[in-house]
């Protein structure tokens, strides 16, 4: 029995570098390197060995500068978005059908390489089709993918790598991890907002559907666009300016002309005209003393009066050609 062991225990090294001598097809040997990461991480040498013709295969090789001294934000942003393509890509393709190999080349690693190309900027995507077989290409240059769009998802690179792919090759989708932090945020949030509604309905629902203040954010509203707060902001208008004479111009003669202040004080004018209104249609019916009540007429009244002939002035500021006017302005 010993001299069994002993036999078994020189034989395990033959054995070994038998399992570890490349089977002469580069394709194979490539993708078994690949299946624990699902892309090669390459160097010159390998980067050489990888895209060197003849080959029947193709090779999508990603060209980024991944070190913080290199300062390129969008290559390790890109990078997750590029492990989940290849992961995905070699799940949907346990048998190797599409014939396809995804790398990665660092600049550490690929000085050389990155020089030869003259690349000045990261990523860059190159596609390598086959130079032999059914589906070759006559022209050997890669087919290059420029970040000129900014940051890429791993859908959209797949996209573009099945375009270069034939039609009849299989393009496995790109299949996303569950994200469970994400699921149970959102669920702990609905219930939350869901517990809370249920609690503070009873206070907030009485607020909601008060009349008097849908009314006043109505008034508001409507007190606000129509006074020209848009025109304010789309047109960046000055709040005031000069006059000419050393004095102040509050009101912008014609009607494609505004101040900020001259829209605060339309608003002013017609929301002491819709307060006038409606004391006068709501408020002065409920005085109960007559005397009292005649009073309050004839003041919201004058106020109405007022207001409006100053309305009316200042729309001849804005208008010289108009005639009308109305006292005491």
């Amino acid at each position: 029995m010993r001299w069994l062991q002993l036999l078994t225990v020189s034989v395990l090294p033959l054995v070994a570098l038998a399992a570890k001598k490349p089977s002469g097809d580069r394709f194979s040997d490539f993708r078994s390197k690949s299946l624990s990461s699902g892309n090669l991480k390459l160097d010159d040498n390998v980067y050489t060995q990888l895209t060197k013709a003849p080959r029947d295969y193709s090779v999508v090789v990603l060209l980024t500068a991944l070190e913080t001294r290199f300062g390129c934000t969008l290559c390790r942003e890109f990078q997750p978005e590029w492990d989940l393509l290849s992961k995905s890509w070699q799940k949907g393709d346990k048998k190797a059908e599409s014939r396809l190999l995804f790398g990665t080349l660092d600049f550490v690693d690929g000085k050389s390489t990155f020089q030869s190309l003259m690349l000045q900027t990261a990523p860059v995507i190159l596609f390598f089709h086959p130079t032999v077989g059914p589906d070759a290409k006559v022209d050997a240059q890669p087919v290059r993918f420029d970040f000129t769009a900014g940051p890429q998802s791993a859908e959209q690179i797949h996209a573009w790598v099945a375009r270069q792919l034939p039609a009849s090759s299989p393009k496995p989708s790109v299949v996303r991890p569950i994200n469970y932090v994400k699921i149970i945020s959102v669920t702990t949030a609905v219930l939350g907002l869901i517990t809370f509604v249920t609690v503070a309905s009873p206070y907030i629902v009485p607020v909601l559907q008060n009349r008097n203040l849908w009314a006043a954010f109505s008034l508001i509203g409507v007190l606000l666009f129509t006074s020209g707060h848009m025109f304010n902001h789309i047109r960046k208008v000055p709040y005031v300016s000069g006059d000419g004479k050393g004095g102040i111009s509050y009101f912008a003669g014609g009607f494609s002309n505004q101040f900020g202040l001259e829209s605060q004080i339309v608003a002013a004018i017609y929301g002491v005209l819709s307060f006038a209104t409606i004391s006068l249609a709501l408020k002065v019916p409920r005085i109960a003393d007559a005397r009292a009540q005649q009073i309050a007429v004839f003041i919201w009244s004058g106020v109405l009066l007022c207001m409006y002939s100053f309305l009316l002035s200042v729309f001849r500021i804005k208008n010289g050609g108009y005639q009308f006017w109305l006292p005491p302005f």
